[in-house]
């Protein structure tokens, strides 16, 4: 037996899928939500804070302008090699173990990173960090997916992704705190604020550890009667009878494929689905981290909005980024993904032509309101898009398929964050924004290829219906 063959000697029980999908809410769902939605708004802060802290960093250091950018490079780059490598592990040694092992991972190098005495040191603990926070990117979406009863499999896994816009928010608050209350010096606020991201995301591992592996994944591992012991456990916190499955069956341990067997089977059974996923993490990372890029550079100067005002600006942006999130997930299971997904990106892009138009008209009241306005439609888009891909790939490779679709994506940070700055400077902030809003376009463009082709829309449905067992 081959690692090809995996998928079809590792097929779920239908009985046990069925018992998953139908348990009602729980506390242990909310438990979940909770645990892995709070790793992101923590993954998030620290994101959020680096914005906030570059400024007294470079200056302690005495960095240039490109060093600071190089920082910023580095982390996307870690982003983008922790997805490959965090979506390989996880399918390889399963859910849980992997997202505890992240938060771990990503705290311990936040906190060195604001202990560093030297710049060199920072750029290896910003990329160590970043590892850890790729690898959450796969992982949190994957145990999302296989653990989350169908009816309501879309509207959580959007709800765990806007806890990043929480975490910006909360940011926001902690910068300003720290920056303009207390008033910290440049050579001390900088390490209070990497110290106290990475020192709070340790909160999160008492509630991860109490997650259960996913059933589903244990399954593609030849582990039945584990499996069977989560669901009955799941069922008895839910205040069911546990039901009857196939405990005993014995089958033989099928390991995740090496990564480049994993691709292969990707793109030689799933081409589509890996090319919907990377193109819809492509077009969202480059509008989404090039937009902020842009404005904290170009835009926010032109318009006069000075530092001191900065923080409040991207505070109430990042509160519309949740209530756009948020009233996605609401009609997420109910629309469908294709519907929604397709939506989302047109909005997002009509949302950069208003603020090309906000920024265009000189007005920083006009650039804050449009940014709100930009903010909520980029976030429905981009937490629309992950649950979408994450549901449609194999348990034994979705991990590998999410892990490649991110790291697709942070080259269109990558991208984004350090050209189109340098674009507007040369030809002006429209010809910037005129881009953003061709990459929106492009997943709109995705996903309505993918639909035509016959991908099919998995609101609602038992992910073992997405990939039937091979003959």
């Amino acid at each position: 037996m081959t690692t090809n063959d995996a998928s079809a000697h590792a097929c779920i029980p239908a009985d046990l899928a069925a018992r998953l999908d139908q348990l009602p809410w729980s506390g242990l769902h909310t438990m979940i939500l909770v645990a892995l939605g709070a790793g992101w708004l923590f993954d998030s802060l620290e994101v959020q804070l680096f914005g906030s802290a570059v400024g007294p960093l470079g200056t302690h250091f005495h960095a240039t302008v490109f060093e600071q950018d190089a920082i910023l490079a580095t982390w996307l780059t870690g982003i983008l090699l922790g997805a490959l490598a965090g979506g390989h592990l996880a399918d390889r040694f399963g859910r849980r173990r992997l997202f505890v092992l992240t938060l771990l991972w990503y705290a311990a190098f936040t906190v060195l990173t604001g202990l560093s005495p030297a710049l060199g040191l920072v750029y290896a603990f910003r990329f160590l960090a970043a590892l850890g926070v790729g690898a959450e990117y796969a992982i949190v979406n994957a145990a999302i997916a296989e653990l989350m009863p169908a009816r309501v499999r879309g509207r959580v896994g959007a709800v765990v992704m806007n806890f990043w816009a929480a975490g910006a928010v909360l940011a926001g608050l902690l910068a300003y705190l720290l920056l303009n209350t207390l008033a910290l010096d440049d050579t001390v606020s900088w390490r209070y604020l990497f110290v106290i991201g990475g020192l709070l995301a340790l909160v999160v591992l008492y509630f991860r550890r109490r997650i259960p592996e996913s059933p589903r994944w244990l399954v593609s591992q030849g582990r039945y009667a584990e499996a069977e012991a989560v669901v009955v456990g799941m069922e008895e916190r839910s205040g069911l009878t546990p039901g009857t499955g196939h405990g005993t069956r014995h089958a033989q341990q099928v390991p995740a494929p090496a990564p480049h067997r994993a691709l292969g089977e990707l793109l030689r059974r799933h081409p589509g689905r890996l090319a919907l996923g990377s193109v819809l993490d492509l077009a969202e990372a480059f509008g989404y981290y090039g937009i902020f890029a842009l404005l904290s550079v170009v835009v926010l100067k032109q318009v006069h909005i000075g530092n001191a005002q900065v923080p409040f600006f991207f505070i109430v942006g990042n509160v519309g980024a949740l209530a756009g999130g948020l009233a996605m997930s609401l009609v997420f299971d109910r629309l469908g993904r294709h519907r929604t997904v397709a939506a989302s990106y047109t909005l997002a892009a009509a949302g950069v032509g208003l603020l090309a138009w906000a920024t265009a008209s000189g007005s920083a009241m006009w650039v804050t309101l449009a940014f709100i306005t930009a903010n909520a439609f980029a976030t429905a888009a981009w937490t629309s898009a992950y649950p979408t891909f994450t549901e449609l790939f194999p348990t034994h490779l979705r991990g590998a398929g999410v892990g490649f679709s991110v790291a697709v994506g942070r080259i269109g940070a990558i991208v984004g964050t350090l050209a189109l700055p340098d674009l507007a400077t040369r030809m002006g902030a429209t010809t910037s924004y005129l881009l953003v809003v061709a990459c929106w376009l492009a997943g709109v463009a995705a996903i309505g290829i993918f639909r035509l082709g016959g991908g099919v829309d998995a609101a609602t449905r038992s992910l073992e219906s997405l990939n039937p067992t091979p003959a």
